[in-house]
């Protein structure tokens, strides 16, 4: 996809964000990032942008009196960068129906377990708490509801008898920073087809 500009959101510390900055840097994406967008201020994900030279804007939540004004200023900034591919990098809201449907198809999510397992905002805790032995991250494209589009790439790892939330999300965490930059990349590259829930990729 020649001429492809990411536009990522996030809501914390952009650790996520900083492997697609390292990927882009690197010449592995071959796309620029037009904007970082937060909906918080003052969290690592804009200093991280801003240490990469790339703009970064929070759009506060608490400034707007609801979800549809947030959403269509969101909406604003992404189409005023020429944003081409939306990228969900710990963004903890759901997108309503009118921001999916704005960037149909170009949206992309990573969540941190094996979809559709564990979907929420406590993946790590509700999976400890279950007792499973695998777990993982899932990137997915993004529809209406809660982690629910279709998956396009997962990758599992153990879960030990000593884990605790912290220790099993830092081992997801380094295979998220992997998997994740190597979707976009064999995106851009037009390698990811979709077909009603199914994606399938090319070699």
């Amino acid at each position: 996809m020649n001429n492809a500009v990411l536009g990522v959101l996030a809501s914390g510390r952009g650790s996520d964000l900083q492997s697609i900055i390292d990927a882009v840097e690197a010449g592995q994406i071959k796309a620029k990032i037009g904007v970082v967008l937060t909906d918080k201020p003052n969290v690592m994900a804009l200093q991280r942008a801003e240490k990469a030279g790339i703009p970064a804007i929070c759009v506060d939540r608490k400034k707007y009196d609801d979800r549809d004004a947030f959403e269509r200023e969101l909406v604003k900034q992404l189409k005023e960068h020429g944003v081409t591919l939306v990228i969900l990098a710990g963004f903890m809201r759901i997108l309503s129906p009118y921001f999916v449907n704005e960037f149909k198809n170009c949206i992309m999510n990573i969540h941190p377990s094996l979809l559709p397992s564990f979907g929420g905002a406590h993946a790590h805790r509700d999976v400890l708490a279950y007792g499973v032995k695998v777990s993982g991250c899932t990137v997915h494209f993004v529809d209406e509801g809660m982690d629910s589009g279709p998956i396009i790439m997962q990758k599992a790892v153990p879960v030990l008898d000593d884990d605790t939330e912290e220790t099993l999300s830092a081992r997801v965490l380094e295979q998220e920073h992997i998997i994740y930059p190597k979707v976009i990349e064999l995106y851009l590259a037009g390698k990811i087809h979709v077909n009603g829930r199914h994606v399938t990729i090319d070699d």
